[in-house]
């Protein structure tokens, strides 16, 4: 009886802390050309904040799902501007924007630009 009581009080605690967790899936919109700015965008979000990061080189938009009480919009956001590419909320250092490959280059005003 004693370790039903045990299990029950475990199972509550851990049900308890999950519903304390705030994931919120977010939209944005984020400048890039290629498979390279994939990767790029997709690998500089993990962490134990983002639990999704998906990066769709045509629409050009992030698909994001993160824990709120870890991070925000805004700091994704400046994160994914880090990396060298430009959101709506947040662009990147042009020292940043400069250093990236050829084929991840994008008109610093959304257009996409095609390499030479």
């Amino acid at each position: 009886m004693k370790l039903l009581k045990t299990i029950a009080v475990v199972a509550f605690t851990m049900l308890g802390t999950a519903a304390f967790a705030q994931t919120k899936t977010d939209k944005i919109k984020v400048l890039g050309n290629c498979g390279m700015c994939k990767k790029r965008i997709e690998t500089g979000l993990k962490s134990d904040a983002i639990t999704s990061a998906i990066w769709d080189k045509d629409s050009k938009f992030l698909t994001v799902s993160y824990d709120s009480s870890k991070t925000s919009n805004a700091a994704i956001q400046q994160k994914i501007a880090d990396l060298g590419h430009d959101t709506e909320k947040a662009k990147a250092k042009n020292e940043v924007y400069d250093k990236l490959p050829g084929c991840c280059k994008y008109d610093r005003t959304g257009k996409t630009v095609k390499a030479h």
